[in-house]
């Protein structure tokens, strides 16, 4: 279950910048838009500091963290619903992710071109939501047409699409995404189906010069305020910073956010909040040969975890041995923590926890 991000936001914002520095990549950073026309993709680890303790404690060969997806989506341009810029390909593209990191522009640079020649984050983001939205728009009227004959014959479930996707599209017009409409559990279900793009989580990730750190800037505070009004994530980056960061290994990186006096890498945690926006988590298992995160929603049971390693661990679950995180490592191991009466042993109700160290057993 591999989180994939897209990166958006207009032209020269620091969107290829964000990218080399979060897969250490590479991708084309040019000061000229659409530079960016074929999406780059970069699979990255998510950091886990538990995968390197249990790792140690159980000598493994080899550790594999929970992956995550990053794709680096050209700059869309006013129009871009219309095809201005190279749009409609790029709009596909973002329909293809899980979740949207929009990057907005909180520096100024007279050496690097914007495309609207101002620093302005509410006019810039207001342009890759309006396209985002007007795209939305034109699905909207399309699903509704399509729905629209049985839903007046009286078939129920067309009905109920109708009047969802009605309230959908009130809240377009309004400029409203799509996300924030109420809907029921089984109106969630067929809400994923339509995959509008508003529909989609989203995080503004305000982009500042390495000169604003630690400094108050108006531009940074405006994106903030949008993002908590809307409900969606935010966080800062200093993209140039955290390019150079990318470079470094584990102990100069460590060098380096102690000189700079930051606690963790911006794009960490920008990685954590995009895999926490969707409602994931990781449970873990160790042992000789690897240590490995394994991605699931929140809310699964142990037979659906056990379904992610494979599908005959789900058909045939018996029951799962399980030792939290803090317990494994404050005991010294599994052995340890049975020893002590903290190894439960959960069936098919349980519902899995962040940081559960697991062992399944099935039969098929």
């Amino acid at each position: 279950m591999a989180l994939s991000v897209g990166i958006v936001g207009l032209p020269n914002v620091g969107k290829s910048t964000f990218f080399n520095a979060i897969t250490n990549s590479q991708a084309e950073a040019q000061n000229y838009p659409f530079c960016t026309i074929e999406p780059n993709t970069g699979i990255v680890p998510l950091p886990d500091p538990r995968l390197d303790a249990l790792a140690k404690l159980s000598r493994s060969e080899k550790i594999v963290a929970a992956p995550i997806s990053f794709v680096d989506i050209a700059g869309l341009v006013k129009g871009a619903s219309q095809g201005e810029g190279l749009g409609n390909k790029f709009l596909s593209h973002i329909r293809d992710v899980s979740a949207i990191a929009h990057v907005v522009r909180c520096f100024e640079d007279p050496n690097i071109v914007h495309v609207s020649g101002k620093i302005d984050p509410l006019d810039d983001i207001d342009v890759i939501n309006t396209e985002l939205i007007l795209a939305d728009l034109e699905l909207a009227d399309k699903l509704l047409a399509g729905l629209e004959k049985n839903a007046r014959k009286g078939d129920a479930e067309a009905k109920e699409k109708f009047d969802l996707l009605t309230r959908i599209r009130e809240l377009l017009v309004t400029n409203r995404p799509a996300r924030q409409v109420e809907s029921s559990d089984p109106e969630k279900v067929w809400l994923k189906s339509f995959n509008f793009l508003t529909a989609k989580k989203v995080i503004y990730v305000a982009n500042i010069s390495e000169a604003m750190l630690g400094q108050d800037s108006p531009a940074v505070a405006i994106v903030q305020k949008f993002a908590a009004a809307q409900g969606d994530a935010f966080e800062l980056i200093c993209a140039k910073i955290e390019e150079e960061i990318s470079k470094l290994d584990a102990a100069e990186k460590a060098e380096y956010l102690k000189a700079l006096n930051i606690a963790e890498s911006g794009l960490d945690v920008v990685a954590k909040k995009c895999f926490t926006l969707l409602g994931l988590q990781t449970y873990l298992t160790t042992g000789p040969k690897e240590t490995r995160a394994w991605t699931i929603r929140r809310g699964d049971t142990a037979p659906q975890a056990a379904g992610v390693i494979h599908t005959d661990f789900e058909r045939g679950f018996i029951r799962a041995n399980i030792v939290s995180y803090e317990d494994f490592v404050r005991l010294g191991g599994v052995k340890e923590a049975r020893d002590q009466g903290l190894l439960r042993q959960e069936g098919r109700d349980y519902v899995m926890q962040d940081g559960d160290v697991v062992e399944f057993l099935f039969n098929v």
